[in-house]
Order: structure tokens, then sequence, then C-alpha cells
């Protein structure tokens, strides 16, 4: 399966991030893995790397919920307001621990693709493949 040209992965938990970009990495997942600690810094390095036709853009966006600055919902509000071009190339997934039935409600009304539950594993990044990039 030919690689995702960048996947950025926002989470607050550096072991997190760790354990994520060695799973990605040994699964050959990505050209590049990039890391954001907060919504604020997703925001930031998506307004740098995605410029027209950039292969830098994060084609999957692995996001948190429960995170300081600027949590994952904060970040979907405000990624709506990205260009509809910059967001027809992206992915967003949850990946959080976070069950809370109100913070499930408000993710249905904003960007999401799916959402999974911590940890991620092998199993669930090929079905995430599978369904969101079948010919990746």
């Amino acid at each position: 399966m030919p690689k995702l040209p960048s996947v950025l992965l926002v989470d607050d938990d550096s072991t997190t991030n760790y354990l994520n970009t060695m799973l990605l990495t040994r699964l050959g997942v990505a050209e590049q893995l990039l890391v954001a600690e907060n919504g604020r810094e997703a925001l930031d390095l998506l307004a740098r790397s995605c410029t027209p036709m950039s292969p830098s853009c994060p084609a999957l966006i692995l996001l948190d919920v429960n995170m300081p600055v600027m949590n994952g919902i904060e970040f979907l509000e405000a990624y709506q307001h990205l260009s509809f071009a910059q967001r027809q190339v992206m992915v967003v997934v949850l990946l959080t621990t976070s069950v809370n039935p109100r913070d499930l409600a408000r993710v249905q009304l904003l960007p999401v693709a799916s959402t999974l539950t911590k940890p991620l594993t092998e199993a669930k990044v090929n079905a995430l493949l599978l369904e969101h990039f079948p010919t990746a």
C-alpha cells in the first residue's frame, strides 16, 4: 500500500505521541509524521504546511479531545474556517479516551470522519486506512 504523504498527530501526551509515531513508522503509513501538542500548534502547523499543492499538508489528522491551550473540539471549530480546498484533502479522526456524552454530541456537529478510542493499534490503523484511504 502506498504511503500517505503526511500524518499529523495532535496530542498533549508525549508518551502517546511517541508510541503512535513508532507504530505508524513501523507500519510505513506516511512519508512524513508531524506532531502538535495542542490544537493551536496544530492550526499553526497547518497554516505553514498546507500551501496550495503542498505534499506536506496532512492527509490524516489524529486528534485528541482533552488538551491544554486549545482542545480538540476548539481545534475542530477553528478548522471549519479553513478553506474548503484545504479541508478537502484532510481526514480528521478523533483518537481519544474521552467517552463523555457531551463531548461526543458536540463532535457529531463538527468535521470529523470517525472516532477511535485509545490506544491506537495496528488493527485500528489498518481499518482506518481501508475506510478513508482505500486507494492509497
